[in-house]
């Protein structure tokens, strides 16, 4: 299965694909594609191209706290002394929810499941913004495991 084929099946409703549009100042953004239509469904701003960076609530230590209570290592991936980090990527929208989860990066496929776990059941973040307006930000995480 080629690299394309294996985007495609691995999101439900949309595939990304990375592209640099002309707006104001340059900024970088991410386009996310409908499957079906393989039109832009939508866009995101690259973290680095927004004034206010999206931000977890109570900051980097707090989204640290959060990530260490709720992990929970798998079993059989802690028996078997399976470690490492999960380097996810997600949309932080405009509302501070966050959408399109996705592992760039694995370590093992139970493991890859609680990490997108962790991110789904995150609180709403302060969301990033563009001269004062809130707009959807593509964000990159990783979630350690270590024994």
């Amino acid at each position: 299965m080629n690299t394309l084929t294996h985007r495609i099946l691995s999101f439900a409703f949309l595939t990304v694909a990375v592209s640099f549009a002309t707006v104001a100042q340059q900024r970088c953004k991410v386009s996310f594609y409908s499957r079906t239509t393989s039109t832009v469904a939508f866009e995101a701003y690259v973290a680095d191209a927004v004034d206010e960076q999206p931000e977890f609530p109570g900051g980097d230590n707090a989204m640290m706290r959060y990530i260490n209570k709720e992990r929970r290592y798998p079993r059989e991936a802690y028996k078997a002394g399976i470690e490492g980090r999960v380097l996810c990527a997600f949309i932080v929208m405009p509302n501070g929810s966050i959408n399109n989860i996705e592992v760039l990066r694995g370590v093992e496929e139970s493991i890859d499941r609680e990490a997108v776990r962790i991110i789904r059941n995150m609180p709403a973040w302060k969301a990033g913004r563009i001269s004062g307006t809130a707009v959807p930000v593509y964000c990159i995480l990783p979630i350690p495991f270590r024994k």
